[in-house]
């Protein structure tokens, strides 16, 4: 991997990435490498004034922080292609992240040169809100809809999901859904969730949805306590398209979340189009052998553990 020009990332409020991506700046400025350093977290977005400004896409992204961090990341880089290696350092679960000592390591920076690593593409998804006061009234919906309105779309690596916006009006709300070109059923109950493999460790599966590996292309949808129980998870095939319809009284809009950030707002007669996104995430992984079923193991507490297991064998 050329690296001429690296973005360190690190996360906002801790301390101990702060430092972290001071020290990896200064030992990567040592290299002769070009280093920019920028905080990233709640109120502090530093991506589209580092794309807009800078003459120069960096070679390589570190992200110093937990999943949210890298989530962040994902969504501004990946249209771009540029790779994301990252580190749980002051985060939480860390399922998206390398471990910290790996990061210490002297020998690292050489390796990425010497491309000793791997990349995963991680699928993301895309979605368009359609607000039907913004067009023609002579346009009819199926007319709108053809549109590809890609002007201004939203991105996550995890998941889209929408709520009931004013929880003071109702906690509830109800949706229609739509899955190519054909009406599949209203959900009522805390809102739906749309998920990718990556993120079906995350919200979905506090829904109860199912853990996708990230080898399997899919999308899920999982209903957040709905009021009925015939409203179930589903998993569809990744080119779906799924159409969302808010419906209701026009003052009981949803909103629409993107990773867990704040995306648009929809009202009855408005409509979020979900789909694949054209392009990928594109994660840096360093580990020789990595396994996705020991990040579960680990992350999750299953009982025992890989190499405890494997001694038990012998």
């Amino acid at each position: 991997m050329r690296l001429n020009l690296i973005w360190v990332i690190y996360r906002s409020e801790s301390s101990k990435a702060y430092q972290k991506a001071t020290l990896c700046s200064n030992k990567l400025t040592a290299l002769g490498i070009k280093v920019v350093i920028a905080e990233s977290g709640i109120g502090k977005n530093p991506f589209p004034k580092l794309i807009s400004e800078r003459k120069k896409l960096p070679d390589l992204t570190v992200v110093l922080g937990g999943d949210g961090t890298v989530l962040g990341a994902a969504r501004h880089l990946a249209i771009y292609g540029v790779p994301i290696l990252s580190f749980n350092i002051g985060g939480n679960l860390g399922f998206l992240t390398q471990e910290k000592v790996l990061l210490d390591d002297d020998q690292l920076w050489e390796r990425l040169r010497q491309d000793s690593y791997a990349i995963e593409s991680r699928m993301m998804l895309q979605a368009n809100v359609k607000h039907f006061s913004n067009y023609n009234l002579s346009e009819t919906i199926t007319e709108v809809q053809s549109r590809d309105d890609c002007s201004n779309p939203h991105w996550a690596l995890n998941d889209f999901y929408v709520r009931a916006y004013q929880d003071e009006i109702s906690p509830t709300c109800t949706v229609e859904l739509e899955i190519d070109g054909e009406v599949v059923d209203q959900y009522k109950g805390d809102g739906l969730i749309f998920s990718t493999p990556t993120g079906s460790t995350g919200y979905a599966m506090a829904t109860g949805g199912p853990i996708l590996h990230p080898g399997i292309e899919g999308i899920v949808i999982s209903p957040i306590s709905p009021i009925s129980l015939s409203s179930r998870t589903v998993v569809v095939p990744p080119a779906s398209r799924l159409i969302l319809w808010p419906k209701g009284d026009k003052k009981r809009r949803i909103k629409l979340w993107k990773d867990g950030a704040s995306a648009d707002l929809l009202k009855p007669g408005d409509c979020c189009i979900v789909q694949r996104a054209r392009h990928n995430a594109l994660m840096v992984v360093l580990e020789q052998n990595p396994s996705y079923y020991r990040t579960l193991s680990q992350k999750l507490h299953w009982a025992g553990s890989f190499s405890n297991k494997k001694e038990e064998r012998k």
